[in-house]
């Protein structure tokens, strides 16, 4: 009657001493099991990735196509963009002509060296897109561009 199937006189299994993890006899678990974690985590990160590109919004353009090279750009350039039915957005926000360059001077954290990129539709009158570089350049902004697709060869 006195002795364990161990062997040991430390009572506390084959290997001798407590068991890790904290759990006595009867006791909690106390472990956590990391691969639960991992596979609800690796499933997030597939959903926010396959997500990300379908939460860009923006003034639907239908932009021209050159043989230009695409620009690396560091910061975020402020976006102005025309719609075929001449309306004018300042990123996203629907401006009259007259608001352009205020709102622009109240925005732009470079002052006049900052990146402006004007978005103009296909449709959109020659003249309007014209009219808002004109402004721009015309209030003191040095670098303002005109965003276009690349060609497709066929």
């Amino acid at each position: 009657m006195g002795m364990s199937a161990g062997g040991g006189k430390s009572g506390g299994g084959g290997r001798g001493g407590r068991r890790r993890g904290g759990r006595g006899r009867g006791g909690a678990i106390s472990e956590i099991n990391v691969t639960p974690l991992v596979d609800v985590m690796l499933v997030l990160l597939i959903i926010f990735m396959v997500a990300a590109p379908m939460m860009t919004v923006g003034v639907p353009i239908d932009l021209p196509e050159t043989q230009a090279k695409a620009m690396n750009s560091d910061t975020q350039p402020i976006t102005i963009s025309v719609n075929p039915a001449g309306e004018i957005y300042l990123q996203e926000s629907a401006i009259p002509l007259e608001e352009v360059v205020p709102k622009l001077e109240a925005i732009a954290t470079t002052g006049y060296n900052e990146r402006i990129y004007v978005r103009g539709d296909t449709a959109a009158a020659y003249g309007v897109v014209m009219k808002v570089m004109a402004r721009i350049s015309a209030a003191g902004f040095k670098n303002i561009g005109l965003v276009t697709l690349q060609e497709q060869e066929k």
